[in-house]
């Protein structure tokens, strides 16, 4: 038996025991997170470069994109690190920074995600005054909204559930810190605290997807209505994307932290983590650049300036 104060280090759940598969852990989650990087740092600088993504649907994305970044740097650099090295260990301190990030992140990317659709139905059901509800001085504050109120979320949940008493040693069955794993340590009945915090940020995140869901279906019945099918088109493929993400980052949450406890298992906890922690991280720059050909465009010209000064540097170079 232990308790809180005893604890400085926790142990993380190992994804393979062999060292043949830790290594190949190690370069599949290096080779996630390079494409997130990349995908994500693509879309930042293209936003920030072109100045016809200069809109607040563009605004929301690369703030999203900065969010991606943030979520998937939190959770798989110390869990490549790990693998690589044979090793469980995280400290008490860098334990509650992880899940104080990694909550902090994933209510910010939640309330982006409501903000947005907020967007889209601003953007097809009252175009007229698209402009005076999501101006730039709208936008900013609506984004400073989301991160403050997410830093103060994270806050209250960190420190809710580090100062419960553990008595359950400190092995974690989840390849970072969050929550449920760290709960599941306590001792009998300290834990209904975070957990009534938890019960209320259900209902809270239950709210937001209704609203994104009702914003939604008025955003179709909308589009249903416009007459010509570039006009369709067009709405669809600003509206399809976001919904996409919507659904994997919702449907991937729901299932890792309401599933049936006769479904829960630690390999099968461990894949619903990298489902909902690692995957959208990693394939959201590809579904919002899918179908978006202002996005296709701007990335398209990014990449030919690049190279464009990269052979004007050349021959420099090779006369040096």
């Amino acid at each position: 038996m232990s308790n809180s104060s005893s604890i400085t280090t926790f142990l993380l759940l190992a994804f393979a025991d062999t060292r043949e598969l830790q290594l190949l852990h190690f370069w599949l989650f290096l080779g996630i997170y390079l494409a997130a990087l990349l995908g994500n740092g693509l879309i930042i600088t293209a936003v920030a470069c072109d100045h016809r993504l200069h809109t607040p649907m563009y605004f929301f994305l690369l703030n999203l994109s900065f969010i991606d970044l943030g979520t998937i740097s939190t959770t798989l650099p110390k869990a490549m690190a790990n693998s690589l090295w044979d090793s469980r260990a995280i400290s008490y301190a860098g334990c509650a920074l992880q899940l104080f990030l990694f909550v902090f992140l994933i209510a910010a990317e939640y309330c982006l995600l409501t903000i947005m659709a907020y967007d889209r139905y601003v953007a097809i059901c009252q175009p007229l005054h698209y402009g005076t509800l999501l101006g730039s001085r709208a936008c900013v504050h609506m984004a400073a909204a989301a991160w403050a109120t997410s830093f103060l979320y994270a806050l209250l949940h960190t420190a809710n559930t580090f100062s419960i008493p553990l008595c359950k040693g400190n092995a974690l069955d989840q390849f970072f810190c969050e929550i449920p794993q760290i709960l599941k340590l306590s001792c009998s009945d300290a834990y209904l605290s975070e957990a009534g915090l938890l019960v209320v940020s259900a209902c809270l995140a239950l709210m937001c997807f209704v609203f994104i869901v009702l914003s939604y279906m008025q955003n179709f019945r909308a589009v249903l209505r416009i007459p010509s099918e570039q006009g369709r088109h067009k709405a669809f493929s600003t509206c399809l994307p976001h919904l996409i993400v919507v659904s994997l980052f919702v449907s991937t949450g729901i299932f890792a932290y309401l599933k049936p406890p006769s479904l829960s298992s630690s390999s099968l906890d461990l894949v619903v983590a990298v489902l909902y922690s690692v995957i959208p991280p990693a394939v959201n720059p590809l579904i919002y650049s899918m179908r978006n050909q202002e996005l296709k465009d701007a990335l398209k010209n990014l990449i030919q300036s690049v190279v464009f000064q990269q052979q004007h540097l050349l021959p420099t170079s090779l006369h040096k």
